[in-house]
Protein backbone atom coordinates (compact mmCIF):
# COMPACT_ATOMS: atom_id res chain seq x y z
CA UNK A 1 0.00 0.00 0.00
CA UNK A 2 1.75 3.78 -1.51
CA UNK A 3 1.99 6.00 1.76
CA UNK A 4 0.19 8.87 1.99
CA UNK A 5 2.32 12.54 1.52
CA UNK A 6 1.21 14.74 4.87
CA UNK A 7 0.63 17.98 3.74
CA UNK A 8 3.50 20.28 2.66
CA UNK A 9 4.00 23.73 3.80
CA UNK A 10 4.96 26.31 1.68
CA UNK A 11 8.12 28.42 2.34
CA UNK A 12 7.81 32.65 3.01
CA UNK A 13 8.67 34.13 0.09
CA UNK A 14 10.86 36.95 1.29
CA UNK A 15 11.74 40.36 -1.29
CA UNK A 16 15.02 42.12 -0.19
CA UNK A 17 14.55 46.01 -1.22
CA UNK A 18 17.80 47.70 0.06
CA UNK A 19 20.46 50.18 -1.74
CA UNK A 20 22.95 48.54 -0.09
CA UNK A 21 24.44 45.43 -1.11
CA UNK A 22 26.24 44.14 1.41
CA UNK A 23 23.05 44.72 3.63
CA UNK A 24 21.04 42.73 1.32
CA UNK A 25 23.81 40.24 1.03
CA UNK A 26 23.42 40.02 5.19
CA UNK A 27 19.91 39.52 4.77
CA UNK A 28 20.29 36.72 2.59
CA UNK A 29 22.71 34.69 4.11
CA UNK A 30 20.70 35.12 7.50
CA UNK A 31 17.36 34.00 6.19
CA UNK A 32 18.88 31.24 3.28
CA UNK A 33 20.25 29.52 6.75
CA UNK A 34 16.22 29.17 7.95
CA UNK A 35 13.81 26.50 7.16
CA UNK A 36 10.37 27.92 5.84
CA UNK A 37 11.65 31.34 4.29
CA UNK A 38 12.90 31.38 0.62
CA UNK A 39 14.69 35.04 -0.60
CA UNK A 40 12.86 35.11 -4.26
CA UNK A 41 14.27 38.66 -5.13
CA UNK A 42 16.53 41.20 -4.48
CA UNK A 43 15.83 45.21 -5.08
CA UNK A 44 18.43 48.13 -4.95
CA UNK A 45 15.88 50.92 -4.77
CA UNK A 46 12.10 50.96 -4.17
CA UNK A 47 10.99 51.50 -8.00
CA UNK A 48 12.65 48.03 -8.74
CA UNK A 49 11.22 47.11 -5.46
CA UNK A 50 7.85 47.51 -6.76
CA UNK A 51 8.34 45.90 -10.42
CA UNK A 52 9.61 43.16 -8.35
CA UNK A 53 6.60 43.25 -6.10
CA UNK A 54 4.34 42.85 -8.63
CA UNK A 55 5.89 39.83 -10.59
CA UNK A 56 7.00 38.19 -7.52
CA UNK A 57 4.21 38.76 -5.56
CA UNK A 58 6.09 37.82 -2.24
CA UNK A 59 4.58 36.91 0.72
CA UNK A 60 7.11 39.83 2.73
CA UNK A 61 9.12 42.68 1.68
CA UNK A 62 11.85 43.77 3.73
CA UNK A 63 12.18 47.50 2.76
CA UNK A 64 14.96 49.89 3.37
CA UNK A 65 13.53 53.41 4.13
CA UNK A 66 16.27 55.84 2.93
CA UNK A 67 17.31 54.88 -0.71
CA UNK A 68 18.03 56.72 -3.72
CA UNK A 69 15.18 57.72 -6.75
CA UNK A 70 11.83 56.45 -4.88
CA UNK A 71 12.35 56.00 -1.06
CA UNK A 72 10.96 52.92 1.30
CA UNK A 73 7.68 55.80 2.10
CA UNK A 74 6.54 55.62 -1.41
CA UNK A 75 7.71 52.06 -2.10
CA UNK A 76 5.39 50.76 0.44
CA UNK A 77 2.23 53.05 -0.12
CA UNK A 78 2.53 51.88 -3.41
CA UNK A 79 3.00 48.37 -2.23
CA UNK A 80 -0.11 48.81 -0.13
CA UNK A 81 -2.17 49.71 -2.86
CA UNK A 82 -1.28 47.70 -5.81
CA UNK A 83 -0.05 44.01 -4.15
CA UNK A 84 -2.48 43.83 -0.83
CA UNK A 85 -0.85 40.50 -1.03
CA UNK A 86 2.73 41.55 0.41
CA UNK A 87 3.38 42.72 3.71
CA UNK A 88 6.23 45.14 4.01
CA UNK A 89 8.55 45.33 7.01
CA UNK A 90 10.47 48.84 7.31
CA UNK A 91 14.40 48.55 8.14
CA UNK A 92 15.96 51.29 9.50
CA UNK A 93 19.40 52.15 11.19
CA UNK A 94 17.85 54.63 14.09
CA UNK A 95 14.92 53.06 16.38
CA UNK A 96 13.41 56.99 16.05
CA UNK A 97 13.61 57.21 12.40
CA UNK A 98 10.43 59.35 11.24
CA UNK A 99 10.89 58.14 7.96
CA UNK A 100 10.15 54.92 8.88
CA UNK A 101 6.83 56.05 11.01
CA UNK A 102 5.95 57.58 7.82
CA UNK A 103 6.01 54.36 6.29
CA UNK A 104 4.31 52.51 8.85
CA UNK A 105 1.37 54.83 7.96
CA UNK A 106 1.63 54.22 4.59
CA UNK A 107 0.50 51.01 4.97
CA UNK A 108 3.93 48.95 6.63
CA UNK A 109 2.99 45.95 8.47
CA UNK A 110 6.44 46.23 11.35
CA UNK A 111 9.22 48.24 11.74
CA UNK A 112 12.79 46.59 12.57
CA UNK A 113 16.52 47.87 13.34
CA UNK A 114 19.11 46.38 10.95
CA UNK A 115 21.00 45.19 13.91
CA UNK A 116 18.14 42.92 14.62
CA UNK A 117 19.43 39.33 15.53
CA UNK A 118 18.32 36.52 12.95
CA UNK A 119 15.77 34.83 15.60
CA UNK A 120 13.79 38.22 15.71
CA UNK A 121 13.95 38.75 12.24
CA UNK A 122 12.79 35.09 11.21
CA UNK A 123 10.15 35.69 13.89
CA UNK A 124 9.11 39.08 12.49
CA UNK A 125 8.14 37.68 8.85
CA UNK A 126 6.27 34.74 10.20
CA UNK A 127 4.52 37.30 12.30
CA UNK A 128 3.87 39.41 9.40
CA UNK A 129 3.08 37.07 6.97
CA UNK A 130 0.41 35.78 9.23
CA UNK A 131 -1.32 38.52 8.88
CA UNK A 132 0.16 39.80 12.65
CA UNK A 133 2.79 43.15 12.56
CA UNK A 134 6.24 43.56 14.10
CA UNK A 135 7.27 45.83 16.40
CA UNK A 136 9.84 45.45 18.92
CA UNK A 137 8.56 46.35 22.20
CA UNK A 138 11.36 49.45 22.40
CA UNK A 139 10.50 50.93 19.20
CA UNK A 140 6.66 50.47 19.88
CA UNK A 141 6.96 52.92 22.84
CA UNK A 142 9.30 55.29 20.75
CA UNK A 143 6.48 55.15 18.02
CA UNK A 144 3.89 55.50 20.48
CA UNK A 145 5.56 58.59 22.33
CA UNK A 146 6.24 60.09 19.04
CA UNK A 147 2.38 59.90 18.33
CA UNK A 148 1.30 61.26 21.38
CA UNK A 149 3.21 64.39 21.32
CA UNK A 150 1.92 64.88 17.58
CA UNK A 151 -1.49 63.78 17.85
CA UNK A 152 -2.83 64.50 20.83
CA UNK A 153 -5.69 62.12 22.13
CA UNK A 154 -9.58 63.65 21.97
CA UNK A 155 -12.53 62.16 21.24
CA UNK A 156 -13.63 60.53 18.18
CA UNK A 157 -15.76 62.03 15.71
CA UNK A 158 -19.37 61.56 16.03
CA UNK A 159 -19.47 61.18 12.56
CA UNK A 160 -17.06 58.54 11.78
CA UNK A 161 -19.05 55.70 11.13
CA UNK A 162 -16.03 53.40 11.62
CA UNK A 163 -15.70 54.40 15.01
CA UNK A 164 -19.20 54.10 16.11
CA UNK A 165 -19.51 50.87 15.11
CA UNK A 166 -17.38 49.80 17.74
CA UNK A 167 -18.91 47.89 20.85
CA UNK A 168 -17.52 49.56 24.26
CA UNK A 169 -15.64 46.63 24.77
CA UNK A 170 -14.01 47.35 22.05
CA UNK A 171 -13.35 50.77 22.20
CA UNK A 172 -11.86 49.59 25.65
CA UNK A 173 -9.47 46.54 23.61
CA UNK A 174 -8.26 48.93 20.88
CA UNK A 175 -7.75 51.84 23.78
CA UNK A 176 -5.15 49.05 24.91
CA UNK A 177 -3.72 47.77 21.60
CA UNK A 178 -2.74 51.82 21.73
CA UNK A 179 -1.17 51.75 24.89
CA UNK A 180 1.16 48.96 23.98
CA UNK A 181 -0.51 46.21 25.89
CA UNK A 182 -0.36 42.51 24.31
CA UNK A 183 -2.91 40.18 24.07
CA UNK A 184 -2.09 38.02 27.32
CA UNK A 185 -1.68 41.61 29.24
CA UNK A 186 -4.82 43.31 28.23
CA UNK A 187 -6.79 39.20 29.07
CA UNK A 188 -4.93 40.07 32.81
CA UNK A 189 -6.03 43.47 32.84
CA UNK A 190 -9.84 43.02 31.70
CA UNK A 191 -10.16 39.50 33.52
CA UNK A 192 -11.29 37.59 30.16
CA UNK A 193 -9.28 34.95 28.45
CA UNK A 194 -6.69 35.50 25.70
CA UNK A 195 -8.77 34.06 22.94
CA UNK A 196 -11.59 36.56 23.74
CA UNK A 197 -9.15 39.21 23.57
CA UNK A 198 -7.99 37.87 19.82
CA UNK A 199 -11.68 37.57 19.01
CA UNK A 200 -11.96 41.30 20.10
CA UNK A 201 -8.69 42.26 18.12
CA UNK A 202 -10.09 40.46 14.84
CA UNK A 203 -13.08 42.18 14.78
CA UNK A 204 -11.96 45.64 15.42
CA UNK A 205 -9.67 45.28 12.56
CA UNK A 206 -11.96 43.98 10.47
CA UNK A 207 -14.96 46.72 11.19
CA UNK A 208 -12.24 49.69 11.32
CA UNK A 209 -10.74 47.92 8.12
CA UNK A 210 -7.23 48.33 9.24
CA UNK A 211 -4.11 45.33 7.78
CA UNK A 212 -3.03 44.55 11.59
CA UNK A 213 -2.44 45.41 14.65
CA UNK A 214 0.41 48.61 13.79
CA UNK A 215 -2.41 50.24 11.74
CA UNK A 216 -5.08 49.85 14.57
CA UNK A 217 -2.48 52.24 16.63
CA UNK A 218 -2.27 55.22 14.52
CA UNK A 219 -6.08 54.76 14.35
CA UNK A 220 -6.54 55.30 17.73
CA UNK A 221 -4.22 57.75 18.02
CA UNK A 222 -5.81 59.80 15.50
CA UNK A 223 -9.18 59.53 16.47
CA UNK A 224 -8.65 60.05 20.32
CA UNK A 225 -9.56 56.58 21.07
CA UNK A 226 -6.08 56.45 23.73
CA UNK A 227 -5.74 57.61 27.37
CA UNK A 228 -1.99 57.44 26.99
CA UNK A 229 -1.35 55.27 29.54
CA UNK A 230 2.01 53.28 29.91
CA UNK A 231 3.02 49.95 31.06
CA UNK A 232 6.27 50.33 33.28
Amino acid sequence: MAAVAGPTTLPIRVLLVDDQTLVRMGFRMVLDAQDGVEVVGEAGDGRTGIEMCRTLAPDVVLMDVRMPGMDGIAATALIADECPQSRVIVLTTFDLDEYAFAALRAGASGFLLKDVGPAELLASIKAVAGGDSAISSRIGRRMLDLFSQRLPSGHPDSGDNAVAALTPRESEVLSAIAAGLTNSEIAQQMFVSESTVKTHVGRILMKLGLRDRVHAVIFAYEHGLTSHHRLG
